[in-house]
């Protein structure tokens, strides 16, 4: 139950594959093959291109029917323990 509330409070948003951030995780509409999502402050610390790519491999492993796919090296998230 921690663990949800420290992911609430990390505000997380929607990577589209273009690296826009599209608005709130949890938004997508396409259920069955979601978008990435990150902390909003680890989004925002990436630049567009890196935000891309990570989304673009969520979508392209999520197509072949993969829900968990790492993140790229860039967008990798550590988390507060």
């Amino acid at each position: 139950m921690a663990q949800l509330k420290q992911w609430r409070e990390q505000n997380w948003v929607r990577i589209g594959t273009d690296g826009a951030i599209k608005g709130p995780c949890g938004t997508s509409k396409d259920k069955k093959n979601p978008d990435r999502c990150l902390p909003k402050r680890k989004a925002l610390s990436l630049t567009k291109t890196e935000r891309a790519a990570t989304a673009r491999k969520k979508k392209k492993a999520g197509a072949k029917g993969r829900t968990v796919v790492a993140n790229t090296p860039k967008a990798k998230v550590k988390s507060k323990s």
